[in-house]
Protein backbone atom coordinates (compact mmCIF):
# COMPACT_ATOMS: atom_id res chain seq x y z
CA UNK A 1 0.00 0.00 0.00
CA UNK A 2 0.99 3.58 -0.73
CA UNK A 3 1.64 5.97 2.27
CA UNK A 4 2.36 5.69 5.78
CA UNK A 5 -1.61 5.05 6.62
CA UNK A 6 -4.56 2.49 5.35
CA UNK A 7 -7.42 3.71 5.32
CA UNK A 8 -10.26 1.14 6.53
CA UNK A 9 -14.34 2.55 5.68
CA UNK A 10 -17.52 1.22 6.66
CA UNK A 11 -20.42 2.60 4.84
CA UNK A 12 -23.09 3.49 7.36
CA UNK A 13 -27.24 3.37 6.22
CA UNK A 14 -27.19 7.14 6.17
CA UNK A 15 -24.81 7.21 3.62
CA UNK A 16 -21.78 8.62 5.78
CA UNK A 17 -18.55 6.49 5.60
CA UNK A 18 -16.27 5.99 8.68
CA UNK A 19 -13.13 6.10 8.01
CA UNK A 20 -10.41 4.72 10.46
CA UNK A 21 -7.00 5.23 9.91
CA UNK A 22 -4.99 2.72 11.24
CA UNK A 23 -0.93 2.99 11.51
CA UNK A 24 0.92 0.76 9.68
CA UNK A 25 2.11 -1.25 12.70
CA UNK A 26 -1.60 -1.76 13.29
CA UNK A 27 -2.33 0.24 16.07
CA UNK A 28 -6.03 2.47 15.30
CA UNK A 29 -5.04 5.81 15.54
CA UNK A 30 -7.40 7.84 17.76
CA UNK A 31 -8.53 10.48 14.91
CA UNK A 32 -11.93 8.91 13.22
CA UNK A 33 -13.32 10.79 10.36
CA UNK A 34 -16.42 11.32 9.73
CA UNK A 35 -17.46 10.68 5.57
CA UNK A 36 -20.09 11.69 3.48
CA UNK A 37 -20.56 9.75 0.72
CA UNK A 38 -22.31 11.54 -2.95
CA UNK A 39 -21.45 8.99 -5.64
CA UNK A 40 -24.45 7.23 -5.93
CA UNK A 41 -24.61 7.21 -9.57
CA UNK A 42 -21.54 5.22 -9.48
CA UNK A 43 -22.78 2.12 -7.02
CA UNK A 44 -24.90 2.40 -4.19
CA UNK A 45 -24.78 0.14 -1.30
CA UNK A 46 -26.93 -2.86 -0.88
CA UNK A 47 -30.23 -1.87 1.17
CA UNK A 48 -30.19 -4.22 4.54
CA UNK A 49 -33.53 -5.47 3.35
CA UNK A 50 -31.21 -6.61 0.14
CA UNK A 51 -28.92 -7.97 2.77
CA UNK A 52 -30.90 -9.82 4.71
CA UNK A 53 -32.98 -11.71 1.74
CA UNK A 54 -28.87 -12.45 -0.10
CA UNK A 55 -28.10 -14.35 3.49
CA UNK A 56 -30.97 -15.93 3.74
CA UNK A 57 -31.10 -16.89 0.12
CA UNK A 58 -27.36 -18.25 1.04
CA UNK A 59 -28.23 -20.42 3.88
CA UNK A 60 -31.71 -21.75 2.45
CA UNK A 61 -31.58 -21.65 -1.19
CA UNK A 62 -28.13 -23.49 -1.44
CA UNK A 63 -29.35 -25.80 -3.96
CA UNK A 64 -28.87 -25.88 -7.67
CA UNK A 65 -32.14 -24.69 -9.46
CA UNK A 66 -32.34 -27.30 -11.55
CA UNK A 67 -32.57 -30.10 -8.85
CA UNK A 68 -35.50 -31.65 -7.65
CA UNK A 69 -34.35 -31.56 -3.81
CA UNK A 70 -35.80 -28.98 -1.49
CA UNK A 71 -32.65 -26.82 -1.66
CA UNK A 72 -33.14 -26.48 -4.98
CA UNK A 73 -36.86 -25.96 -5.33
CA UNK A 74 -36.09 -23.46 -3.21
CA UNK A 75 -33.85 -21.81 -5.06
CA UNK A 76 -35.93 -22.42 -7.93
CA UNK A 77 -38.94 -20.17 -6.31
CA UNK A 78 -36.43 -17.05 -5.23
CA UNK A 79 -35.80 -16.91 -8.69
CA UNK A 80 -39.20 -16.78 -10.38
CA UNK A 81 -40.09 -14.67 -7.61
CA UNK A 82 -37.08 -12.15 -8.27
CA UNK A 83 -37.81 -12.30 -11.99
CA UNK A 84 -41.84 -10.79 -11.45
CA UNK A 85 -40.38 -8.70 -9.38
CA UNK A 86 -38.40 -7.02 -11.84
CA UNK A 87 -40.92 -7.27 -14.70
CA UNK A 88 -43.31 -5.35 -12.60
CA UNK A 89 -40.45 -2.58 -12.07
CA UNK A 90 -40.04 -2.49 -15.89
CA UNK A 91 -43.63 -2.98 -17.26
CA UNK A 92 -42.93 -6.58 -18.73
CA UNK A 93 -43.79 -9.90 -18.02
CA UNK A 94 -41.40 -12.46 -16.29
CA UNK A 95 -41.18 -14.60 -19.16
CA UNK A 96 -39.02 -10.60 -20.78
CA UNK A 97 -36.63 -11.06 -17.90
CA UNK A 98 -32.90 -12.73 -18.84
CA UNK A 99 -30.81 -12.41 -15.65
CA UNK A 100 -26.76 -11.59 -16.96
CA UNK A 101 -23.96 -10.96 -14.88
CA UNK A 102 -24.46 -7.22 -15.08
CA UNK A 103 -25.14 -4.30 -17.21
CA UNK A 104 -21.80 -4.75 -19.67
CA UNK A 105 -23.08 -8.41 -20.16
CA UNK A 106 -26.42 -7.50 -21.27
CA UNK A 107 -25.57 -4.48 -23.29
CA UNK A 108 -22.99 -6.74 -25.08
CA UNK A 109 -25.51 -9.62 -25.80
CA UNK A 110 -28.07 -7.15 -26.89
CA UNK A 111 -25.29 -6.06 -29.76
CA UNK A 112 -24.05 -9.51 -30.37
CA UNK A 113 -28.19 -10.46 -31.15
CA UNK A 114 -28.46 -6.82 -33.24
CA UNK A 115 -25.57 -8.49 -35.28
CA UNK A 116 -26.45 -11.72 -35.69
CA UNK A 117 -30.47 -11.09 -36.84
CA UNK A 118 -29.42 -8.72 -39.31
CA UNK A 119 -27.15 -11.36 -40.65
CA UNK A 120 -29.86 -14.12 -40.74
CA UNK A 121 -32.47 -11.39 -41.69
CA UNK A 122 -30.06 -10.88 -45.22
CA UNK A 123 -29.97 -14.86 -45.57
CA UNK A 124 -33.46 -14.92 -45.51
CA UNK A 125 -34.93 -12.04 -47.58
CA UNK A 126 -32.16 -12.42 -50.66
CA UNK A 127 -35.04 -12.48 -52.96
CA UNK A 128 -36.97 -9.13 -51.21
CA UNK A 129 -38.39 -6.40 -53.14
CA UNK A 130 -36.64 -2.90 -53.79
CA UNK A 131 -34.03 -0.89 -54.72
CA UNK A 132 -33.22 -0.44 -50.29
CA UNK A 133 -33.03 -4.32 -50.07
CA UNK A 134 -30.76 -4.61 -52.67
CA UNK A 135 -28.41 -1.93 -51.29
CA UNK A 136 -28.56 -3.83 -47.82
CA UNK A 137 -27.89 -7.24 -49.32
CA UNK A 138 -24.99 -8.51 -48.44
CA UNK A 139 -23.62 -5.34 -46.58
CA UNK A 140 -22.16 -4.43 -43.15
CA UNK A 141 -24.66 -4.17 -40.76
CA UNK A 142 -25.02 -0.56 -39.22
CA UNK A 143 -25.46 0.35 -35.58
CA UNK A 144 -26.89 4.17 -34.00
CA UNK A 145 -25.83 5.09 -30.34
CA UNK A 146 -24.88 9.05 -28.94
CA UNK A 147 -21.43 9.85 -28.39
CA UNK A 148 -22.23 9.75 -24.34
CA UNK A 149 -22.95 6.37 -24.24
CA UNK A 150 -21.48 4.25 -21.62
CA UNK A 151 -18.10 2.10 -22.27
CA UNK A 152 -19.89 -1.33 -22.37
CA UNK A 153 -22.04 0.40 -25.71
CA UNK A 154 -19.32 2.46 -27.21
CA UNK A 155 -16.14 0.24 -26.85
CA UNK A 156 -18.38 -3.16 -28.45
CA UNK A 157 -19.22 -1.13 -31.42
CA UNK A 158 -15.76 0.64 -32.03
CA UNK A 159 -14.63 -2.91 -31.98
CA UNK A 160 -16.76 -3.98 -34.76
CA UNK A 161 -15.77 -1.24 -36.64
CA UNK A 162 -11.89 -2.18 -36.44
CA UNK A 163 -12.77 -5.55 -37.35
CA UNK A 164 -14.78 -4.32 -40.12
CA UNK A 165 -17.29 -6.37 -38.74
CA UNK A 166 -19.76 -3.27 -38.68
CA UNK A 167 -20.54 -0.08 -39.27
CA UNK A 168 -21.58 2.32 -36.34
CA UNK A 169 -23.02 5.91 -36.11
CA UNK A 170 -22.42 8.07 -33.06
CA UNK A 171 -24.95 10.52 -33.02
CA UNK A 172 -24.13 13.60 -31.25
CA UNK A 173 -25.78 15.26 -28.42
CA UNK A 174 -27.47 18.46 -28.83
CA UNK A 175 -25.50 21.42 -26.97
CA UNK A 176 -28.55 23.08 -25.96
CA UNK A 177 -30.43 20.83 -24.42
CA UNK A 178 -27.57 17.54 -23.57
CA UNK A 179 -30.08 15.01 -25.73
CA UNK A 180 -29.71 13.17 -28.19
CA UNK A 181 -31.74 14.66 -30.74
CA UNK A 182 -34.78 12.52 -32.10
CA UNK A 183 -34.77 13.87 -35.70
CA UNK A 184 -30.60 13.82 -35.68
CA UNK A 185 -30.84 9.90 -35.33
CA UNK A 186 -33.51 9.45 -37.78
CA UNK A 187 -31.63 11.00 -40.40
CA UNK A 188 -29.04 8.79 -39.38
CA UNK A 189 -30.70 5.72 -40.25
CA UNK A 190 -29.38 3.30 -43.02
CA UNK A 191 -31.18 0.18 -45.08
CA UNK A 192 -28.46 -1.88 -43.36
CA UNK A 193 -29.56 0.06 -39.44
CA UNK A 194 -30.16 -3.63 -37.56
CA UNK A 195 -30.03 -1.35 -33.85
CA UNK A 196 -30.27 2.23 -31.89
CA UNK A 197 -29.12 2.08 -28.61
CA UNK A 198 -29.31 5.28 -26.63
CA UNK A 199 -29.33 5.54 -23.34
CA UNK A 200 -32.41 6.36 -20.98
CA UNK A 201 -30.46 8.59 -18.69
CA UNK A 202 -27.15 10.27 -18.80
CA UNK A 203 -25.06 8.82 -15.44
CA UNK A 204 -22.96 12.19 -15.58
CA UNK A 205 -24.92 14.98 -16.76
CA UNK A 206 -27.96 13.05 -15.55
CA UNK A 207 -30.00 14.39 -18.96
CA UNK A 208 -32.79 11.83 -19.68
CA UNK A 209 -33.60 10.85 -23.39
CA UNK A 210 -36.60 10.91 -25.38
CA UNK A 211 -36.89 7.38 -26.06
CA UNK A 212 -40.01 7.00 -26.12
CA UNK A 213 -40.71 9.74 -29.00
CA UNK A 214 -37.45 7.84 -30.76
CA UNK A 215 -39.30 4.41 -30.45
CA UNK A 216 -42.14 5.60 -31.74
CA UNK A 217 -40.55 6.96 -34.71
CA UNK A 218 -38.68 3.89 -35.15
CA UNK A 219 -41.87 1.55 -35.43
CA UNK A 220 -43.18 3.87 -38.14
CA UNK A 221 -39.97 3.08 -39.92
CA UNK A 222 -40.21 -0.30 -39.43
CA UNK A 223 -43.68 -1.04 -40.97
CA UNK A 224 -42.16 0.74 -43.78
CA UNK A 225 -38.93 -0.79 -43.85
CA UNK A 226 -40.93 -4.50 -43.93
CA UNK A 227 -42.56 -3.47 -46.95
CA UNK A 228 -39.25 -2.72 -48.78
CA UNK A 229 -37.69 -6.45 -47.76
CA UNK A 230 -35.23 -4.57 -45.35
CA UNK A 231 -34.04 -5.39 -41.86
CA UNK A 232 -35.94 -4.51 -38.88
CA UNK A 233 -34.44 -1.63 -36.54
CA UNK A 234 -34.03 -2.80 -33.09
CA UNK A 235 -33.93 -0.28 -30.25
CA UNK A 236 -32.72 -1.08 -27.28
CA UNK A 237 -31.71 1.76 -24.17
CA UNK A 238 -29.77 1.29 -21.38
CA UNK A 239 -31.97 1.91 -18.12
CA UNK A 240 -29.16 1.85 -15.54
CA UNK A 241 -29.11 5.40 -14.02
CA UNK A 242 -32.89 5.98 -14.03
CA UNK A 243 -33.99 2.54 -12.08
CA UNK A 244 -34.69 3.96 -8.66
CA UNK A 245 -34.99 7.02 -9.72
CA UNK A 246 -37.81 7.20 -11.60
CA UNK A 247 -40.84 5.51 -13.48
CA UNK A 248 -39.14 3.16 -16.13
CA UNK A 249 -41.63 1.33 -18.10
CA UNK A 250 -40.43 -0.65 -21.56
CA UNK A 251 -43.87 -0.53 -22.71
CA UNK A 252 -44.12 2.67 -22.69
CA UNK A 253 -40.42 3.41 -23.75
CA UNK A 254 -41.70 1.21 -26.92
CA UNK A 255 -37.68 -0.49 -27.08
CA UNK A 256 -37.06 -3.94 -27.95
CA UNK A 257 -34.34 -4.68 -24.43
CA UNK A 258 -34.01 -2.85 -21.82
CA UNK A 259 -30.47 -3.14 -19.59
CA UNK A 260 -30.93 -3.10 -15.99
CA UNK A 261 -27.94 -2.85 -13.22
CA UNK A 262 -28.44 -3.86 -9.54
CA UNK A 263 -25.83 -1.82 -8.04
CA UNK A 264 -27.09 1.08 -9.20
CA UNK A 265 -30.55 0.54 -7.37
CA UNK A 266 -28.86 -0.78 -4.18
CA UNK A 267 -28.89 -4.63 -4.68
CA UNK A 268 -25.59 -6.62 -5.66
CA UNK A 269 -23.14 -6.19 -8.49
CA UNK A 270 -25.57 -8.79 -10.99
CA UNK A 271 -27.82 -7.27 -13.79
CA UNK A 272 -30.84 -8.46 -16.31
CA UNK A 273 -32.20 -7.53 -19.60
CA UNK A 274 -36.04 -7.29 -20.59
CA UNK A 275 -36.38 -8.31 -24.15
CA UNK A 276 -40.13 -7.67 -24.82
CA UNK A 277 -40.92 -11.30 -26.21
CA UNK A 278 -37.70 -12.89 -26.17
CA UNK A 279 -36.99 -15.74 -28.90
CA UNK A 280 -40.58 -15.05 -30.28
CA UNK A 281 -41.79 -10.80 -30.63
CA UNK A 282 -37.90 -10.16 -30.19
CA UNK A 283 -34.59 -11.55 -31.43
CA UNK A 284 -32.14 -13.18 -28.89
CA UNK A 285 -29.15 -15.07 -29.43
CA UNK A 286 -26.81 -16.39 -26.80
CA UNK A 287 -23.33 -15.50 -26.24
CA UNK A 288 -22.42 -18.56 -24.09
CA UNK A 289 -23.44 -21.98 -24.56
CA UNK A 290 -23.97 -24.45 -21.81
CA UNK A 291 -26.64 -25.90 -19.31
CA UNK A 292 -29.55 -24.38 -20.84
CA UNK A 293 -30.88 -22.05 -18.07
CA UNK A 294 -32.29 -19.29 -18.95
CA UNK A 295 -34.10 -20.65 -21.72
CA UNK A 296 -30.59 -21.09 -23.16
CA UNK A 297 -30.00 -17.14 -23.50
CA UNK A 298 -27.94 -17.41 -21.13
CA UNK A 299 -26.56 -20.81 -19.89
CA UNK A 300 -24.64 -20.89 -16.24
CA UNK A 301 -26.14 -22.20 -13.20
CA UNK A 302 -27.60 -19.20 -11.70
CA UNK A 303 -26.21 -17.10 -8.66
CA UNK A 304 -29.31 -17.46 -6.84
CA UNK A 305 -28.52 -15.51 -4.01
CA UNK A 306 -27.50 -12.44 -5.86
CA UNK A 307 -30.77 -12.93 -7.63
CA UNK A 308 -32.84 -12.87 -4.76
CA UNK A 309 -31.22 -9.55 -3.57
CA UNK A 310 -31.84 -8.23 -7.53
CA UNK A 311 -35.73 -9.36 -6.63
CA UNK A 312 -36.05 -7.81 -3.14
CA UNK A 313 -34.09 -4.28 -4.46
CA UNK A 314 -37.05 -4.13 -7.17
CA UNK A 315 -39.42 -4.97 -4.63
CA UNK A 316 -38.34 -1.76 -3.05
CA UNK A 317 -38.40 0.25 -6.29
CA UNK A 318 -41.63 -0.88 -6.62
CA UNK A 319 -43.19 -0.01 -3.21
CA UNK A 320 -41.52 3.40 -2.78
CA UNK A 321 -39.90 4.79 -6.16
CA UNK A 322 -42.40 7.52 -5.88
CA UNK A 323 -40.95 8.38 -2.23
CA UNK A 324 -37.56 7.44 -3.58
CA UNK A 325 -37.24 10.34 -6.26
CA UNK A 326 -39.78 13.16 -4.12
CA UNK A 327 -36.51 12.81 -1.45
CA UNK A 328 -34.01 12.80 -3.66
CA UNK A 329 -34.98 16.25 -5.59
CA UNK A 330 -35.81 17.51 -2.49
CA UNK A 331 -31.70 17.08 -1.50
CA UNK A 332 -30.01 17.50 -4.59
CA UNK A 333 -31.89 20.86 -5.21
CA UNK A 334 -30.98 21.98 -1.64
CA UNK A 335 -27.41 21.13 -2.66
CA UNK A 336 -27.54 23.77 -5.46
CA UNK A 337 -28.84 26.08 -3.65
CA UNK A 338 -26.29 25.80 -1.01
CA UNK A 339 -23.68 25.64 -3.94
CA UNK A 340 -24.67 28.72 -5.15
CA UNK A 341 -25.34 30.58 -2.23
CA UNK A 342 -21.25 29.65 -1.10
CA UNK A 343 -19.60 29.90 -4.48
CA UNK A 344 -22.39 32.90 -6.00
CA UNK A 345 -23.90 32.45 -9.49
CA UNK A 346 -21.24 34.27 -11.26
CA UNK A 347 -18.58 31.10 -10.14
CA UNK A 348 -20.86 28.49 -10.30
CA UNK A 349 -21.41 26.51 -13.43
CA UNK A 350 -24.25 24.12 -13.33
CA UNK A 351 -23.26 21.62 -15.95
CA UNK A 352 -26.01 19.18 -15.70
CA UNK A 353 -28.61 22.48 -16.04
CA UNK A 354 -30.30 22.04 -19.99
CA UNK A 355 -33.06 24.45 -21.06
CA UNK A 356 -35.96 22.27 -22.13
CA UNK A 357 -34.09 18.80 -20.88
CA UNK A 358 -35.54 16.54 -18.17
CA UNK A 359 -33.11 14.78 -15.45
CA UNK A 360 -32.54 12.84 -12.94
CA UNK A 361 -33.50 13.79 -9.58
CA UNK A 362 -30.11 13.23 -8.05
CA UNK A 363 -27.56 14.39 -10.43
CA UNK A 364 -25.87 17.64 -9.74
CA UNK A 365 -22.51 18.29 -12.35
CA UNK A 366 -20.88 21.80 -11.57
CA UNK A 367 -18.04 23.98 -11.63
CA UNK A 368 -16.55 26.11 -9.42
CA UNK A 369 -14.71 28.86 -11.69
CA UNK A 370 -11.03 29.55 -10.93
CA UNK A 371 -7.97 28.23 -12.11
CA UNK A 372 -5.73 25.79 -10.02
CA UNK A 373 -9.94 24.45 -9.22
CA UNK A 374 -9.43 21.13 -11.66
CA UNK A 375 -12.11 18.81 -9.81
CA UNK A 376 -9.73 16.46 -8.88
CA UNK A 377 -7.81 18.98 -7.45
CA UNK A 378 -10.86 20.13 -4.87
CA UNK A 379 -11.99 16.47 -4.27
CA UNK A 380 -8.30 15.79 -3.09
CA UNK A 381 -8.45 18.90 -0.20
CA UNK A 382 -11.86 17.68 0.72
CA UNK A 383 -12.07 16.08 4.38
CA UNK A 384 -15.52 14.91 3.85
CA UNK A 385 -16.88 14.75 0.70
CA UNK A 386 -16.91 10.91 -1.14
CA UNK A 387 -17.47 11.82 -4.49
CA UNK A 388 -16.04 11.51 -8.25
CA UNK A 389 -15.20 14.39 -11.42
CA UNK A 390 -17.31 11.81 -13.69
CA UNK A 391 -17.92 8.32 -14.54
CA UNK A 392 -16.06 5.91 -12.06
CA UNK A 393 -14.64 4.24 -15.51
CA UNK A 394 -13.13 7.18 -16.40
CA UNK A 395 -11.52 7.85 -13.05
CA UNK A 396 -8.09 7.26 -14.38
CA UNK A 397 -8.08 10.24 -16.73
CA UNK A 398 -7.05 12.28 -14.23
CA UNK A 399 -6.84 15.93 -14.63
CA UNK A 400 -8.72 15.27 -18.37
CA UNK A 401 -12.40 16.93 -18.70
CA UNK A 402 -15.06 14.93 -18.82
CA UNK A 403 -15.90 14.23 -22.86
CA UNK A 404 -19.12 13.75 -21.96
CA UNK A 405 -18.95 17.25 -21.13
CA UNK A 406 -17.52 18.11 -23.42
CA UNK A 407 -19.71 16.66 -26.05
CA UNK A 408 -22.42 18.76 -24.02
CA UNK A 409 -20.95 21.59 -25.26
CA UNK A 410 -19.46 22.65 -21.87
CA UNK A 411 -16.52 24.83 -22.41
CA UNK A 412 -13.33 23.00 -22.14
CA UNK A 413 -11.86 25.29 -18.48
CA UNK A 414 -15.25 24.54 -17.00
CA UNK A 415 -15.58 20.85 -17.82
CA UNK A 416 -12.04 20.60 -16.27
CA UNK A 417 -13.30 22.00 -12.64
CA UNK A 418 -15.78 19.45 -12.77
CA UNK A 419 -17.60 18.04 -9.90
CA UNK A 420 -20.64 15.61 -10.26
CA UNK A 421 -22.47 14.98 -6.73
CA UNK A 422 -25.08 12.13 -6.96
CA UNK A 423 -27.12 12.03 -3.90
CA UNK A 424 -28.61 8.79 -2.49
CA UNK A 425 -32.08 7.57 -0.52
CA UNK A 426 -30.49 8.42 2.83
CA UNK A 427 -28.44 11.66 2.04
CA UNK A 428 -29.72 14.55 3.96
CA UNK A 429 -29.72 18.15 4.18
CA UNK A 430 -27.62 18.07 6.87
CA UNK A 431 -25.06 15.89 4.74
CA UNK A 432 -25.22 18.45 2.03
CA UNK A 433 -24.70 21.37 4.85
CA UNK A 434 -21.12 19.37 6.02
CA UNK A 435 -20.22 19.15 1.96
CA UNK A 436 -20.62 22.23 1.38
CA UNK A 437 -18.77 23.46 3.87
CA UNK A 438 -16.23 20.98 3.02
CA UNK A 439 -15.75 22.03 -0.69
CA UNK A 440 -16.05 25.92 0.67
CA UNK A 441 -12.50 25.34 2.79
CA UNK A 442 -11.05 23.19 -0.25
CA UNK A 443 -11.41 25.97 -2.69
CA UNK A 444 -10.33 28.23 -0.22
CA UNK A 445 -6.75 26.32 0.31
CA UNK A 446 -6.20 25.83 -3.18
CA UNK A 447 -6.10 29.45 -3.58
CA UNK A 448 -3.85 30.57 -1.12
CA UNK A 449 -1.72 27.74 -2.09
CA UNK A 450 -1.69 29.73 -5.81
CA UNK A 451 -1.01 33.35 -4.08
CA UNK A 452 1.53 31.83 -1.84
Amino acid sequence: MEGDQVEKMVLTKNGRKTAVDKECDGEENKSVESKVYMDYNATTPMAPEVIQTVTEAMHEAWGNPSSSYTAGRKAKEIINKARESLARMVGGRPQDIIFTSGGTEANNLVIHTALRHFRESQVLGQDGPGEDHKRAAGATPHFITSNVEHDSVRLPLEHLVKEHMAEATFVPVSKITGQVEVDDTIAAIRPTTCLVSIMLANNETGVIMPISELSQRIQILNQNRMALGLPRILMHTDAAQMIGKGRVDGQDLGVDYLTIVGHKFYAPRIGALYVRGPGVTTPLHPMLFGGGQERNFRPGTENTPMIAGLGKAAELVNKNCEDYEAHMKEVRDYLEERLEASFGKQRLHLNSQFPGAKRLCNTCNFSVWGPGLQGQMVLSHCKTLLASVGAACHSEKGDQPSSILLSCGIPYEVAQNALRLSVGRDTTKEDVDVIVEDLKQSVAQLEQNRVT
